[in-house]
């Protein structure tokens, strides 16, 4: 379990605090939505979160079957829709940095991940998951 407190701070901004680190995150509204975008935005935390949720997977899999996947990076976008305003698409693209040093069933193992992080799996269905493996 874990608890995060939010407060709002005005003009369009919050911060939350991981309550157990200590850590603080702030989010600001995105400039196409009457906000600065200084910070991430709460749409883009949620599109963050699916790549990061991603690659800790294939983390926990690297670590279970042997191989290693340090280095490697995703580049994500996030598209929205309007009416109502929401997350239609979310693009994940991945990039390792050795590609020739996976094996085929390294690769299915990696594959098989992005479909079961539990961010992918929290994720409306209607939002649209494309994700790209780069190797």
């Amino acid at each position: 379990m874990a608890t995060i407190s939010t407060t709002y701070c005005g003009d369009l901004r919050t911060k939350a605090i991981h309550n157990l680190s200590g850590t603080e995150l702030i989010t600001d509204a995105p400039i196409d939505n009457n906000g600065k975008g200084e910070f991430f935005s709460p749409t883009d935390l949620v599109a963050t979160a699916l790549g990061s949720c991603m690659l800790t997977i294939m983390g926990i899999a690297a670590r279970k079957y042997n191989f290693n996947i340090d280095g490697t990076t995703v580049k994500t976008t996030k598209i929205m829709g309007i009416n109502p305003r929401r997350i239609i698409e979310i693009i994940l693209e991945f990039n390792f940095p050795n590609p020739s040093i996976f094996s085929e069933k390294d690769k299915k193992i990696i594959e098989v991940s992005t479909r079961i992080c539990p961010v992918a799996k929290s994720i409306h269905p209607d939002i649209k998951q494309t994700v790209m493996l780069n190797f």
